[in-house]
């Protein structure tokens, strides 16, 4: 039987936080936190200060461009599921789907066809889903 993770107070940074629901909606970032357990919250505090407080913040790169970045290491490191998360908030920090379409096709050639082509799935899903009329 399993049993529901007992809830832990979470010591949350509060531009990281501030940033992360930006970038990710806030939807996705309360789900995260409210499973957010004894074994797992440490690393939400620490993904929510270091990546999205300090690097997120940084002014050296806009979050357009962070947003490429970002989807290029998961097509090369065959993250998918973090990949559909990505994609969702690049389109969200203003990225065209031209422009994800022309960073999945710079993937195939220094990441490799077959990773860009699982990328390609996950994004023709998820542009799909963010261009259908809601209701």
């Amino acid at each position: 039987m399993t049993t529901a993770p007992e809830p832990v107070d979470l010591d949350l940074d509060p531009d990281g936080l501030a940033v992360r629901r930006e970038v990710l909606g806030p939807e996705y970032v309360d789900a995260a936190l409210a499973r957010a357990d004894a074994t797992t919250a440490a690393f939400q505090e620490m993904i929510t200060e270091y990546a999205w407080g300090h690097i997120w913040t940084r002014p050296g790169i806009d979050r357009r461009m962070r947003s490429a970045v970002t989807l290029t290491a998961l097509v090369a490191h065959g993250h998918l599921a973090e990949l559909e998360l990505h994609l969702r908030a690049a389109l969200r920090n203003g990225l065209s789907r031209e422009e994800i379409v022309e960073v999945l096709l710079q993937t195939a050639i220094y990441c490799g066809v077959p990773a860009a082509n699982s990328a390609f799935g996950v994004a023709r899903r998820v542009l799909a889903e963010e261009q259908a009329p809601e209701g």
